[in-house]
């Protein structure tokens, strides 16, 4: 592994993987899972997930995850957009309390690649890709501790979010496309 200019570790290549072999968890106080939306088709609206947690184990030539997110921590800054959001139009949060994006990887590196996986949302399971940059590996305070940034785009009617409102002159209330954003730390357990 190499020290870079900003003191994180590059990672390399996959033959460098076995030096980040183990389980790793998610800081959920140093993660983030945000989303946007664009709203009245004027303007981009966006939110965030308070609550999740997750797992990565890594081998020399591979890796898994699972990532939950808590459905009623949704934060968007407006309370009453936060309890639609919440409610049975959305993602039913009372019967579906969580999120989840599970994965497995081989070939991945320092700098852009991508995960595919299975993200489940309202009990509908469907593929996606994250296009992830890997941010590096340092250590503090005992700790070591990795970071990714990770983004896709969703059609949230794929998933069964059909919220239909339509402006009276035309157009929908709430694009059917969502932006997500993804910024993990994780600790070596």
């Amino acid at each position: 592994m190499t020290t870079v200019d900003n003191g994180t570790v590059d990672t390399g290549t996959v033959a460098e993987l076995a030096e980040l072999a183990g389980t790793w968890t998610v800081d959920a106080a140093h993660s983030l899972v945000a989303f946007s939306v664009v709203h009245m088709t004027i303007a981009r609206v966006t939110g965030r997930f308070d609550v999740l947690d997750g797992e990565v184990d890594v081998t020399a030539s591979a890796a898994s995850l699972r990532v939950r997110v808590a459905t009623a921590s949704v934060s968007s800054g407006h309370p009453k957009r936060d309890e639609l959001i919440r409610s049975a139009d959305f993602l039913d949060s009372a019967r579906f309390p969580e999120l989840e994006f599970t994965a497995s990887a081989t070939g991945f590196s320092a700098g852009d690649w991508t995960l595919p996986g299975l993200l489940s949302i309202r009990g509908v399971a469907r593929p996606v890709e994250l296009a992830v940059r890997t941010g590096g590996v340092v250590e503090h305070r005992g700790a070591t501790r990795a970071g990714f940034s990770a983004r896709t785009t969703l059609d949230r009617r794929e998933f069964g979010l059909r919220f239909d409102g339509l402006l009276a002159g035309g157009g929908a209330v709430v694009s059917n496309r969502v932006d997500v954003v993804i910024e993990a730390e994780l600790v070596r357990a």
